[in-house]
């Protein structure tokens, strides 16, 4: 075995056909240099745009999730750079694209990131937006609830920790708080509230889309 096997382990010499391969029949080693192969890959492209640390996270979650889901549909495994360079663009747009158009609120308060004081009747806009966040919360499954709940404390506790007090993978906490807030805005709750002409207005004169997270 050479010196940059022994440095590199057992998967080091693998190509990307072979780790592809073994990553669909469930070896773990497998996945995990797909992942360390291309980890800056992804690095580079969220350095691109303006991202918090947290959205940089939570795009590179998505695209490991993604690549995940669809690495059986992979036609030539040895394009898998391309595939994930354009991925993480893909998302890291997206999300920038959500941070510009949306309102954040926080989930547990209904309370906007900017102060709204100056609105007419900011008080009555606010409990609008905290009942609706509540009934929405409440239709989620508890797994998403309780996630997305504990991340929106202030300030918000580590992966780490999260890990450990809800008992689930530090890996899945991204996407799973993601698809939360995108099942949360999919609520009844929600659609009705961004359906009433009540709420939050958007530059484009129409409602917005609440950010939760």
């Amino acid at each position: 075995m050479s010196s940059r096997q022994q440095l590199g382990g057992p998967y080091e010499g693998r190509t990307a056909t072979q780790l592809v391969e073994g990553a669909l029949t469930g070896d773990e080693g497998s996945w995990s240099e797909i992942v360390r192969r291309h980890a800056n890959l992804v690095a580079a492209r969220v350095r691109q745009f303006r991202l918090t640390p947290q959205q940089a996270e939570d795009v590179a979650q998505t695209v490991w999730l993604n690549l995940l889901e669809h690495l059986g549909d992979l036609r030539e495994p040895e394009a898998l750079p391309g595939w994930i360079s354009t991925a993480t663009r893909h998302e890291c747009i997206r999300t920038a694209n959500l941070s510009r158009r949306s309102v954040p609120v926080d989930p547990t308060t209904g309370r906007l990131d900017a102060q709204d004081d100056t609105e007419p009747d900011s008080d009555l806009l606010r409990d609008e937006r905290h009942a609706a966040l509540r009934a929405g919360l409440a239709e989620l499954p508890s797994h998403q609830r309780d996630l997305l709940l504990l991340l929106s404390t202030d300030p918000p506790p580590s992966y780490q920790d999260v890990s450990a007090r809800l008992g689930i993978p530090v890996g899945s906490i991204g996407p799973t708080r993601q698809r939360g807030l995108a099942r949360l805005r999919r609520t009844d709750a929600i659609r009705t509230y961004l359906a009433t002409p009540a709420g939050v207005v958007s530059r484009e004169g129409g409602r917005d889309v609440l950010a939760l997270g």
